[in-house]
């Protein structure tokens, strides 16, 4: 029987193109080491699998059965599986070589190859990415991406104890750095043998170009600087931004903010993160326009989005990188007490942006989405955060990606609405509940209005009602994260920043 997986698994490799017919017996070599085995026999009837899923869970319970892993747990699975992938993976310098090749056809084209690779490669794991919940909603700021994440799997106690116990190692020095490359991986690190870069330039330096293994959005790629450096918003942000805008025009290209709470959830490596995709926010209009002299030429504008959002768009980008490093280094020292917004509190710095950049058609376009990371007693997590009525949806940080549209919602919210849809559609209480209490207020606000509608509540649609009601409160969840609020109050307010850098209505 495993002589069938591991021809199964070679086969895979040939159908998809990541070995060519004269690399079969060395791939089935190399699978043969990785599984200790010594000998082999080539089936008389090849079994037929369903995909790659199906014949990797066979050679893992074949090595788990013959003691190959520490532990039957996905940790242990998925450190060997990725070494079993990597017996089907060219060198680094092969894919780069491809890469470059095709990109002398387009940009497209070469990153089509390359993101097919990272997923048959099983870098990007497809079975995994597929359960993770998926829907849009329609809000006043437009239509929403949300999503419930569920393609990371949880580690299970053994391997958490193991990955306490493990030696602490700076090597790779983080999950971004380039060593990671191929890297065997340990219990405290994932295994990354499958792992492929592209090296890029950006802004004279070192880069690389890899793909998310946790795919939100198409395309979802990572840029990160070849050395080991802490995340920081500055002038050569934008001129990185748009250097990698002018490799892949196709492309959109962000950063987090660089300050926590506002910030990403690795700001000790300097990364961005773009992809093939439009978000809600970049499809959203200018609702008031800016002029700025000495910049006549550039297009600027408050955004019609829950955030704090300036877009600035000009056919020339030195223009807006020029124009961006002026907005940043007066938002960075701006304070508005009747606004809330102070730039240091007991010499703590509080205000970054969250840039994005990206082309629409013979234009370059910038958004600078104002941030700002105060805590009062009121508001221990930060006063532009989720505040904690709606933390029963979602308590993290809102970063680069949800700023733009797209919620990442944590896993538990699979059980937690499914047995809520249930406690509605039969009329249970839900404050009973110790797990779903904690949603009552918010089941208790929107059923009301479904009422006084007319809609009733059934089996058949309070699925679909609480979809649109968690896009509801993704809405809320951005206009808490505004620094400036979309109403009357709010865009005085960002209008008086504006006017301090020199901006005057259009």
């Amino acid at each position: 029987m495993i002589d069938d997986a591991i021809r199964g698994l070679v086969e895979y490799g040939l159908e998809t193109g990541l070995i060519e017919r004269e690399d079969a017996i060395y791939a089935r070599n190399q699978i043969l080491d990785v599984m200790g085995l010594s000998e082999y026999r080539e089936p008389e009837a090849p079994r037929a699998y369903a995909g790659l899923e199906e014949i990797l869970k066979e050679l893992l319970d074949d090595a788990c059965a013959r003691g190959l892993l520490e532990s039957d747990s996905v940790v242990y699975r998925d450190l060997f599986d990725t070494r079993l992938m990597n017996c089907l993976m060219p060198r680094p310098s092969e894919v780069n070589r491809e890469f470059w090749k095709r990109y002398g056809q387009s940009p497209e084209t070469a990153t089509e190859y390359y993101y097919k690779l990272s997923q048959d490669s099983d870098y990007i794991r497809r079975y995994r990415i597929k359960k993770d919940m998926k829907w849009t909603a329609d809000t006043r700021y437009g239509r929403l991406d949300i999503t419930v994440n569920l393609s990371k799997p949880e580690k299970d106690p053994k391997a958490i104890a193991a990955a306490k116990l493990a030696k602490q190692s700076g090597y790779p020095k983080c999950q971004l750095c380039m060593e990671n490359v191929g890297y065997a991986g340990r219990t405290n690190h994932p295994a990354r043998n499958n792992h492929r870069v592209i090296p890029i330039t950006v802004n004279g330096g070192e880069w690389g170009f890899q793909y998310s293994p946790y795919v939100y959005y198409n395309e979802h790629c990572i840029v990160f600087n070849g050395e080991h450096i802490p995340m920081k918003i500055e002038r050569a942000t934008f001129v990185k931004l748009f250097d990698f805008i002018k490799l892949f025009p196709h492309y959109f290209l962000g950063s987090n903010a660089d300050l926590p709470i506002v910030g990403g959830s690795i700001l000790s490596h300097d990364h961005f993160q773009g992809g093939h995709y439009t978000f809600a926010m970049a499809k959203a209009p200018i609702e008031k326009h800016f002029t700025l002299e000495g910049f006549e030429d550039v297009e600027a504008g408050i955004v019609f989005w829950p955030m704090s959002v300036l877009r600035l768009r000009c056919g020339d980008s030195d223009r807006l990188v020029e124009l961006g490093d002026r907005v940043l280094a007066a938002w960075r020292g701006y304070s508005d007490e009747a606004a809330f917004i102070f730039a240091e509190t007991d010499g703590e710095p509080h205000n970054t942006i969250t840039p994005i950049a990206r082309k629409v058609g013979d234009k370059f376009e910038l958004d600078l989405v104002l941030r700002n990371n105060l805590t009062t007693e009121e508001f221990p997590l930060g006063v532009y955060h989720p505040h904690q009525e709606l933390h029963h949806i979602k308590k993290e940080n809102i970063g680069l990606i949800e700023v733009m549209g797209l919620a990442v919602l944590p896993s538990r919210l699979k059980k937690e609405l499914a047995d809520l849809a249930d406690f509605i559609a039969e009329g249970r209480d839900i404050r009973a509940d110790e797990e779903l209490a904690k949603h009552a207020d918010w089941v208790e606000e929107f059923l009301p209005r479904y009422a006084a509608a007319g809609v009733t509540v059934t089996r058949e649609n309070v699925n679909g009602i609480l979809r649109t009601e968690v896009g509801n409160v993704f809405a809320r969840v951005l206009e808490d994260a505004g620094v400036y609020k979309c109403d009357e109050n709010g865009r005085a307010a960002f209008g008086r920043f504006l006017a301090s850098v020199g901006f005057a209505e259009a």
